[in-house]
């Protein structure tokens, strides 16, 4: 291949200092030497909070437009992580043509010196490579696990049962296993700062925009397995990833309604809805062999406040109309070039 143009994408939702901290860092990153253009978008996702003025402005201001460099897209409705970084790879180069590589990174995501290059010459390396995942630590130094396999049956049973002589037991099926020391074939990797290959993309689509947060990077990947092309974790490519800032994870009592929503999407979408229902006693029944286990030892549970009742709560109150299609339609969307 000649040298390829490559997207950088950023998407900010209410964050809009950090988000430019983000993309800073990653314009600093971007391997000029390595690519024939390089551009980066950043997409406002409705925040509704007077980000999109911010990001305008501070782009201007720093003479980042200049030649199309950035560019900012301003979304008119929020569709979450899968639709806002959809409309950046739709909206492509800045002359309409379409990007060789993608490199999605969240708004509170830091690039280390060397992270889009070594992710860049790996999938150029690997013909049949579609996605490529950094190393990501937190501010603490300490790793994130962002390389995992697919979620199962045996899987759900496992993460919630949370004991040893299990996890021996099952552990292929184990979801976040220990990280790799060298770059590896993984069955996904977090989205915090992920390299796509547009070949791919253009074959298999899009992130499904009927995931609003969470498992969308899975099912990606799980239909890039399904059509023949690897997903790599490549530690050499690292950045810092503050984690949660956008969604207030970190504050959360309880686990939002959309989360429960975008589980059982995945299960059922792709496995069907009795596996799905099958995932779901799994999880219930390694719940309960953990809180027995708590009673009997007096340990503290390692489970989330709630999280039992409001995973049986959403299975009984979903709705039961037919699921909505994998690649909904764009959504509106305006962008400023000037």
């Amino acid at each position: 291949m000649d040298r390829p143009s490559l997207l950088v994408i950023v998407l900010n939702y209410r964050t809009a200092e950090m988000t430019l901290r983000a993309a800073e860092a990653a314009l600093a990153d971007l391997p000029d030497a390595e690519v024939a253009w390089a551009e980066l978008i950043l997409v406002d996702n409705d925040s509704g909070d007077g980000s999109a003025t911010l990001l305008a402005q501070a782009i201007a201001e720093r003479g980042w437009d200049a030649g199309a460099r950035v560019r900012l897209i301003r979304a008119e409705q929020n569709g979450g992580f899968g639709a806002g970084n959809n409309l950046a790879i739709r909206a492509g180069m800045s002359d309409g043509s379409a990007p060789d590589f993608i490199h999605v990174v969240n708004s509170d995501a830091f690039l280390d010196p060397g992270c889009i290059a070594t992710l860049l010459a790996h999938l150029q390396a690997t013909p049949r490579a579609g996605i490529a995942g950094s190393h990501v630590r937190g501010e603490d130094g300490l790793p994130h696990s962002t390389a995992f396999r697919f979620p199962t049956v045996a899987g759900e049973f496992e993460g919630a049962a949370r004991l040893g002589p299990i996890t021996r037991l099952l552990t292929s099926s184990v979801v976040a296993p220990p990280l790799p020391v060298q770059a590896a074939q993984v069955d996904w990797v977090a989205g915090a700062s992920v390299m796509l290959r547009g070949a791919m993309l253009r074959e298999i689509g899009l992130f499904d925009e009927a995931y609003f947060l969470y498992y969308e990077e899975t099912d990606l990947a799980l239909r890039a397995a399904r059509a023949g092309w690897e997903c790599w974790y490549v530690p050499q490519a690292r950045c810092l990833h503050v984690g949660s800032v956008s969604t207030g994870m970190k504050e959360w009592q309880r686990m939002p309604r959309y989360w429960f929503d975008s589980r059982h999407r995945y299960f059922a979408k792709n496995h069907g809805r009795f596996y799905a229902l099958s995932a779901l006693l799994a999880r219930l029944a390694g719940i309960g062999l953990h809180r027995l286990r708590c009673l009997l030892t007096g340990r503290q549970s390692e489970e989330p406040p709630g999280f039992a009742r409001d995973l049986l709560a959403h299975a009984l109150t979903r709705k039961r109309s037919p699921s909505p299609p994998a690649h909904s339609p764009s959504r509106p969307v305006t962008e400023d070039r000037s």
